[in-house]
C-alpha cells in the first residue's frame, strides 16, 4: 500500500495538452496486484478516495478497508463518498434549493455571511415533472399543457431562476426539455471529469453524481456511478459534506447469449427486477458483466440501470466498454473529449473488456440467460410482479378473484362478470373489469430507448394503416424524454401514426408514471366512481404503486411502448394477444399480434438510418437558452429569498425554530404515543404526498381556507417548497392501510386520548398541542420506492421521533436519519404482532448519549391496563456519521453550526 498521495499522480499528454490522474495501480505491489479482480464500481470508489484523500473525512484507513474489498469476508469499514456532481429534478429539487435558502436566512439570523451557503459541486436541475396530461388526444397538446405548466408553476418557477443567479454551480435546464435521467445519459454526463489546474494541467477523474431522484442509477449504463438520495442528502453533498455508507457487497449479474426477437430492454429490466428483488439485494451495489454483455446497446442498459430502485439495489453499474464510446460519439460528444476519457480509463483500469479481462471478484453471482427472456408486463401494483405475456389474461383473471391484497382485487362474483355501460361521444361501451383507462408511452425508463420507441410507432404504423382505431375511453399520452426522440419519430415517419391512434405528444417531461396523468373524460370517471369499475393502466413506466398512476385506476401494468400501444387497440388487459384480435380492421378482418409486431431487423434497420448523432447536436446546442417562456421569467439576485407569507408554494420550513448554535445531548425517549402501526412494503409513495390533492383531505382544505380555487390546487409534487401543505399530505395517500383504523383505507389514524378516529395529519396535531411525540410501527421494507425526502421530513414535522421496523429500504433510512429520526429495527424473528403490540400502548425508548450510543436500544411498552412488554431493538446507525446527525438533531443543523465556526 502507498504511502505518499502525490506517488499515485500520473500523467500523460494527448494533441499538446497535459493530463494529470490518480492512478490504481500505484497501490498495487508485485506482490499483491488486486485492481483486476476488484468489481468496476468499487475501483471507481476507490479512485476517488484515493484523489480526496485529506486525512480528515477522507483518511488512510478509508483507502485501505476499500482497497481491501473482499467476496468472501464481510468488509469493515465505512466510504466516505463525494460525488463530481449532483442532479435535481423541480419536484425533489424544489425543496432542497428552499433548505439552501433557508439555510442562508439562518446564517444571516445568527449574524454570519449567508453566502457561505452555497454548492460546492456542479449542480443542474432539470425542470421536468411538472407537467401534466390535463390535454391528450390532440395535436395542440403539448402547447396547451406546456401553458397550463407555466400558469400552475409561476412562483416555483421564479424561485429556481432566483437560485441560478444566486447561487454559484448551479444550473438549471428548463421545462419542455426533457426528463432529467433521459437529459443526463444523453448531454449532462461526461463520463470523465476534466477539471483544470493551476499550471493548465487537466486532472482527470470518473464522473460519478448523487441526484434527488430514485432513478439517477440510469446513468449507471454509461459506466457513471451515482445513485438516488434524498434531497437533504443531496444538499449535503453540494454543501461539500461526504455521504457516508457501509463499504457495499457487490453483487454480480453474468449477462449470456442475446435477447430473441420477441424480447426488449424492457423485457429484460422487469425480469431482472422479478429475480434481483427475489434475491434481496437491497442497499447492495449490482454489477452487470459476462459475454452477453457486448449483445447490449447503451439504451438497453440503461432500461435495466434505471429500474435499480425497483430491484433495490444501490446501483445497477455497466462499467464503461467500447459500445459506451459508441454511444457518446453517437450522442454529439466532442471527439477529443472521447478519446481523452477512452485512453484515461483504459490506462487506469476503469475500461471493460468482456472478451479478454478476468472476471472479477463479486459478493455472489446471478446469471441471467438473455435469450430466454420473453415479453413481459409487471403488475398489478407492484414493479416486481412480473406478468409473461403469454400469461396475461390468466393472471389478471386471478388478481380480479383474488383477495383485495399486493396482487389481488377481492372483487365480487358479480363484479367480476357484470359489465358496465359507458356512453361517450356518440359510443356506447360494455366495461368489464380490466378495460383500460390509461395507455401512457412515459417515463425515463423506456422512452431513451430508440428500439422500443420506433417498435411502438412500427406497431401503430402497421395498426393505422390496417384500419384499427383505439377505443375512444382509453387516454392515450406521448411523452418522450428528449426532443431527441421526437426527431428521429419524425425521421422514420412514424409519428403521424401515433397521432392517428391517439398517441399525441403531450410533453417533455415525467407525467404518468410520477402520477401526472391528468383527468380522465368525466364520464369516464363518473362509472368507474358510481360502479367501483376495475379499470387498467398500461404505461412504459418504472413504478405501479397504488394510488400512484391515476386514484381511480387500480390496476397498473409496466409495459413496453410497443405493448402499451397493442393494449391501448385492445382497450382491455383481460386478453390473451396471442390468441385473441387485437381489433377488427378494415372490412371485418380481425387482426392480430403477428399482423402488428415488428421484427427486430425491421427494428434495427430504422435505428441505423433515424438515429444520428446530428440529431443530438441540434437538439441540444441551446440546451439551456431555448424556452422562451422560461427566459422572460424576472427575478432579483439579492443573496436572500424574500419569503412571501402568503405563498402556498414556498415557505420557510421550521427546521431550525429553537436551534441554539451549540448542540444540546439528545435525551431517552419517553412517552411516545403510536401514530400509525403498518404492514409490510409500506412505500415512499405512501408516506410522503404525492399525485393530485382532494379537496377534502387536510391539504385540500388549506388550500381552500387560504383562498385556492380547486383547479388550480396543483400536485402536490408542485408544492414539495411548502411545509404546511407538505405535512398536511403526509401518510395521507387514499390506499395506505393503518392497522390502528383496519376498517378504513387511507390516511387515518386513532387518536388513543379520546378514541376517535380522524386525519392522521390532526391527530399529530392534537398530540402536538399535549406535548406528545410519535412513533410509527411498520414491517419489512419500510420506505422502498422512490428517494422522496418528504416522506422523512414530513413524520418529522408530524412530530415523530422514531420509527421502529422490520426492515427498511437504504434511502429512506438515511433520510430519517437525516432528519433527526430514530431508525429502529425488530430483532430478526420478532415485530409488532409478535411481541403483543396493538398500537394503543406508550413507548419508551432508552438511548442515552450521556451513556454512549449502543448497538442495541431497549424499548418498553406500556398498555393502558398498566402492563408492560420490554424487547431489544437494533439501532440501525450503519456508519459513524450517522450518529452525529441524530446528535445534531439532523444534517441540516450541522450544517449550520459547522458554517458558523468556519
Amino acid at each position: 500500500m502507498i504511502t505518499n498521495k502525490q506517488s499515485s499522480e500520473t500523467f500523460f499528454e494527448m494533441k499538446n495538452q497535459k493530463y494529470q490522474y490518480y492512478s490504481l495501480a500505484s497501490l498495487e505491489t508485485e506482490q499483491h496486484q488486486f485492481v483486476s479482480t476488484l468489481p468496476f464500481s468499487i475501483r471507481v470508489l476507490l479512485e476517488s478516495l484515493l484523489r480526496q484523500e485529506n486525512g480528515i473525512g477522507i483518511t488512510r484507513e478509508h483507502i485501505e478497508n476499500l482497497a481491501n474489498w473482499s467476496s468472501t469476508q464481510a468488509n469493515k469499514g465505512e466510504v466516505p463518498f463525494k460525488p463530481a456532481r449532483v442532479i435535481l429534478q423541480d419536484f425533489t429539487g424544489v425543496p432542497a434549493v428552499v433548505d439552501l435558502a433557508s439555510l442562508r436566512k439562518t446564517i444571516a439570523d445568527f449574524g454570519g455571511d449567508p453566502t457561505k451557503i452555497n454548492p460546492e459541486v456542479p449542480v443542474d436541475l432539470v425542470v421536468d415533472h411538472s407537467v401534466q396530461v390535463d390535454v391528450a388526444g390532440v395535436k395542440q397538446a403539448l402547447q396547451l399543457n406546456m401553458k397550463m405548466e407555466f400558469q400552475r408553476n409561476q412562483e416555483r418557477y421564479r424561485f429556481l431562476s432566483w437560485a441560478q443567479k444566486v447561487f454559484d454551480n448551479y444550473r438549471v435546464v428548463p421545462p419542455a426539455t426533457g426528463i432529467v435521467h433521459q437529459v443526463n445519459i444523453e448531454y449532462l454526463a461526461t463520463v470523465v471529469t476534466q477539471k483544470q489546474l493551476e499550471d493548465d494541467t487537466i486532472l482527470l477523474y470518473p464522473d460519478t453524481l448523487v441526484g434527488t431522484d430514485s432513478h439517477t442509477t440510469m446513468v449507471n449504463a454509461l459506466g457513471v456511478l451515482g445513485w438516488g438520495v434524498g434531497g437533504i442528502e443531496a444538499e449535503a453533498s453540494m454543501l461539500g459534506e461526504p455521504s457516508y455508507f457501509p463499504i457495499p457487497e457487490v453483487v454480480g449479474v453474468r449477462l449470456v447469449n442475446e435477447l430473441s426477437q420477441g424480447a426488449t430492454a424492457t423485457d429484460l429490466a422487469l425480469k431482472v427486477t422479478q429475480v434481483l428483488r427475489e434475491q434481496k439485494v437491497v442497499g447492495k451495489f449490482v454489477e452487470f458483466f459476462g459475454s452477453g454483455f457486448i449483445s447490449l446497446s447503451l439504451a438497453d442498459r440503461a432500461t435495466v440501470a434505471n429500474m435499480a430502485p425497483e430491484y433495490g439495489a444501490t446501483c445497477g453499474f455497466f462499467p464503461v466498454d467500447d459500445e459506451t464510446i459508441r454511444y457518446l460519439k453517437l450522442t454529439g460528444r466532442k471527439e477529443q473529449t472521447v478519446a481523452v476519457a477512452e485512453r484515461y480509463l483504459k490506462e487506469n483500469q476503469l475500461f471493460y473488456d468482456p472478451v479478454n479481462d478476468p472476471e472479477p471478484h463479486y459478493t455472489n453471482v446471478i446469471e441471467i440467460d438473455l435469450s430466454k427472456i420473453e415479453a413481459n408486463l409487471a403488475g398489478p401494483k407492484r414493479p416486481q410482479d412480473l406478468v409473461p405475456l403469454s400469461e396475461m389474461k390468466t393472471v389478471f383473471e386471478q388478481a380480479v378473484k383474488a383477495p383485495a391484497g399486493l396482487q389481488g382485487f377481492g372483487l365480487s362474483e358479480k363484479q367480476q362478470t357484470e359489465s358496465v355501460t359507458l356512453d361517450l361521444e356518440g359510443v356506447q361501451h360494455q366495461l368489464k373489469p380490466g378495460a383500460v383507462a390509461i395507455a401512457a408511452i412515459t417515463s425515463c425508463t423506456n422512452t431513451s430507448n430508440p428500439f422500443v420507441m420506433l417498435s411502438a410507432g412500427l406497431v401503430a404504423k402497421k395498426a393505422a394503416l390496417l384500419g384499427l382505431n383505439v377505443p375512444n375511453y382509453v387516454k392515450t399520452s406521448l411523452a418522450p424524454g428528449s426532443k431527441v426522440v421526437t426527431a428521429y419519430l419524425e425521421k422514420a415517419g412514424l409519428l403521424p401514426y401515433l397521432e392517428q391512434l391517439g398517441f399525441h405528444l403531450v410533453g417533455y417531461g415525467c407525467t404518468t408514471c410520477i402520477g401526472n396523468s391528468g383527468a380522465l373524460k368525466p364520464e369516464v370517471e363518473e362509472v368507474i366512481k358510481e360502479s367501483d369499475l376495475l379499470m387498467a393502466g398500461v404505461l412504459s413506466g418504472n413504478r405501479n404503486f397504488e394510488g400512484r398512476i391515476h386514484p381511480l385506476v387500480k390496476a397498473n401494468y409496466l409495459a413496453s411502448p410497443p405493448l402499451v400501444v397493442l393494449y391501448a387497440l385492445a382497450g382491455t388487459v383481460d386478453i390473451d394477444v396471442f390468441k385473441e384480435p387485437i381489433g377488427i380492421g378494415e372490412n371485418g378482418i380481425p387482426i392480430y399480434f403477428n399482423d402488428l409486431w415488428p421484427s427486430r431487423d425491421e427494428i434495427q434497420a430504422l435505428i441505423d438510418e433515424c438515429v444520428t448523432p446530428e440529431l443530438y447536436q441540434q437538439e441540444y446546442e441551446r440546451v439551456f437558452s431555448d424556452n422562451e417562456e422560461w427566459n422572460r421569467i424576472e427575478t432579483n439576485d439579492e443573496a436572500l429569498y424574500g419569503w412571501e407569507e402568503e405563498s402556498t408554494y414556498i415557505a420557510n420550513p421550521p427546521y431550525f425554530t429553537g436551534m441554539s448554535k451549540e448542540r444540546t445531548a439528545r435525551k431517552p425517549l419517553r412517552q411516545l404515543a403510536v401514530l400509525a402501526k403498518f404492514g409490510d412494503s409500506i412505500t415512499t409513495d405512501h408516506i410522503s404526498p404525492a399525485g393530485s390533492i382532494q379537496k377534502n383531505s387536510p391539504a385540500g382544505q388549506y388550500l381552500v381556507d387560504r383562498g385556492v380555487p380547486i383547479r388550480e390546487f396543483n400536485s402536490y409534487g408542485a408544492r414539495r417548497g411548502h411545509h404546511e401543505v407538505m405535512m398536511r399530505g403526509t401518510l395521507a395517500n387514499i390506499r395506505i392501510r393503518n392497522q390502528l383504523v383496519p376498517d378504513i383505507e387511507g390516511g387515518y389514524t386513532i387518536f388513543t386520548p379520546t378514541q376517535e378516529k380522524m386525519a392522521i395529519y390532526d391527530a399529530a396535531m392534537n398530540y402536538q398541542k399535549q406535548g406528545t411525540k410519535l412513533v410509527i410501527l411498520a414491517g419489512d421494507d419500510y420506505g422502498m420506492g422512490s428517494s422522496r425526502d418528504w416522506a422523512a421530513k414530513g413524520v418529522q414535522l408530524l412530530g415523530v421521533e422514531a420509527v421502529i421496523a422490520k426492515s427498511y429500504e437504504r434511502i429512506h433510512r438515511s433520510n430519517l436519519v437525516m432528519m433527526g429520526v430514530l431508525p429502529l429495527q425488530f430483532k430478526p424473528g420478532e415485530d409488532a404482532d409478535s411481541l403483543g403490540l396493538t398500537g394503543t400502548e406508550l413507548l419508551d425508548i432508552d438511548i442515552d448519549e450521556t451513556k454512549g450510543i449502543l448497538d442495541t436500544v431497549t424499548v418498553t411498552a406500556s398498555k393502558p391496563n398498566g402492563e408492560s412488554i420490554k424487547f431489544d431493538t437494533i439501532l440501525r446507525f450503519d456508519s459513524a456519521v450517522d450518529i452525529t446527525y441524530y446528535q445534531h438533531g439532523g444534517i441540516l443543523p450541522m450544517v449550520i453550526r459547522k458554517k458558523l465556526q468556519s
